[in-house]
Parts: C-alpha cells; sequence; structure tokens
C-alpha cells in the first residue's frame, strides 16, 4: 500500500504486504521486506518527552529494510543502511551510511547513529542519545537515559549515553544516563557502565571499572 505524494527512485523492491505511509521518500535500489511499515507516525502519551515536529520519512539508496521492521515518519537513513527484520526506529532519529541495526533492536526517537556502526540484534538504543562512526554494540545492549525512571519535571530532560568513534559495546552491557564512552574504549559483555569510560580503556563488572587499555593491534585502523 503506497500512502498520498510517496516519492520512489529507480529499482525500489517490495515484498508482500507492505504499507508505506503519506509522503515517504525511498531511494533508488531500495528493498522493502515483507510486512514493512515505512512512515508511521507516532502516537505519544500526554506526559512523553518525545516531542517535536515530525517530517517525511527518509531512505537513501540502497537501505535495505528487513521482514516485519517499522521506520517511523521523521526518520532519516542514509545511504547503504541495514535495517534488520523487526527492528524499529522512531521518529528524528538518524542512521548514517553503511550502518546496520540488528534484528529486533530498537532505534528511539532523537538518537543520531554515525556511519558504519554496528548494532547487533535486541539493542536498545535510547531516546537523545549520540552513536558516532563505527561503533560496535554487542547483542541485547541496553542504554538508558532517565535517571529517575520517570519522576521528574521538564526541568530535568533525559540525557542519553554519548558513544565516541570506534568504541565497541559487549552484549548484554547497560549504560546508565549521561555516560559517556570514550574513542576506542571497550565495555566488557555484561558490564554496568556508571561514568565515563576514558578513551582506549577497557571496561568490565558491576558496576564498571578499568582493568587495562586497549592495545595498539585492536585500535580500528589496522582492521580497515
Amino acid at each position: 500500500m503506497l500512502g498520498e505524494g510517496v516519492q520512489l527512485g529507480q529499482g525500489v523492491v517490495f515484498g508482500a504486504h507492505v504499507v508505506v505511509h503519506d509522503g515517504t521518500v525511498i531511494g533508488a535500489g531500495c528493498t522493502i521486506e515483507d510486512h514493512a511499515v515505512l512512515g508511521k507516525h507516532p502516537r505519544l502519551a500526554p506526559h512523553s518527552s518525545a516531542r517535536g515536529g515530525v517530517a517525511a520519512l527518509q531512505l537513501g539508496a540502497g537501505v535495505s529494510v528487513g521482514a516485519g521492521a517499522i521506520v517511523f515518519a521523521g526518520a532519516s537513513v542514509a545511504a547503504g543502511a541495514i535495517l534488520g527484520d523487526q527492528s524499529f526506529v522512531r521518529e528524528r532519529a538518524a542512521i548514517g551510511a553503511g550502518s546496520v541495526i540488528g534484528r529486533g533492536s530498537v532505534v528511539d526517537n532523537d538518537v543520531r547513529v554515525g556511519e558504519r556502526a554496528r548494532v547487533q540484534s535486541n539493542v536498545y538504543l535510547t531516546a537523545f542519545m549520540l552513536v558516532e562512526d563505527d561503533v560496535f554494540i554487542g547483542p541485547g545492549a541496553i542504554m538508558t537515559n532517565d535517571d529517575s525512571m520517570g519522576r521528574h519535571g521538564p526541568e530535568s530532560p533525559s540525557r542519553g549515553p554519548i558513544l565516541r568513534r570506534a568504541c565497541r559495546v559487549g552484549g548484554g552491557a547497560v549504560l546508565v544516563p549521561g555516560v559517556e564512552v570514550g574513542e576506542e574504549a571497550f565495555v566488557a559483555a555484561g558490564a554496568v557502565v556508571t561514568r565515563d569510560v576514558p578513551a582506549r580503556a577497557v571496561v568490565m563488572g558491576v558496576p564498571a571499572r578499568v582493568v587495562r587499555e586497549v592495545p595498539g593491534e585492536d585500535l580500528l585502523e589496522r582492521w580497515r
């Protein structure tokens, strides 16, 4: 089903039972698999912090949207990105070129994901967080943005974590609101990160603590 004013580039491929809402822009060579929903508008609770303008969904050239994925109006997905089966991308989220969002992962509203990021299955990227280029996030990792868990007023805005360039976050790790993981840092699987992680630091444990430095041979430049 194509809504009013949908723009389609050349060579777009649709699976079965796809819904594309009004105004959505789909670039050339995109693949939209079965039961995907594109351009859905949000329904917000009265107390939601996700309020803001919602423009048309924009998919760049060569984007792949997996079966059962839902991508909201107002999101933008740059060229060559892959959204896995049953992934969920909220309004005003931006996903950079060549990035991968794994199966069942959630990219909440107002999230920024850089280029070539790899987000594995069942990851939760909380609202208002930043993920820079070349970041790796392991399966089941959870990011949080509200220290009071809903018991604060508008004077205390949500603060998502910041993941700097080429850092790595292991499977099942939990990051508390507002923490920053430095460039090329390494967060071990299952760690609970309650304070900022310095660049190139290796942290593990509950709460996470620095145990060593990422060696030179593991830096991204050696693996390009």
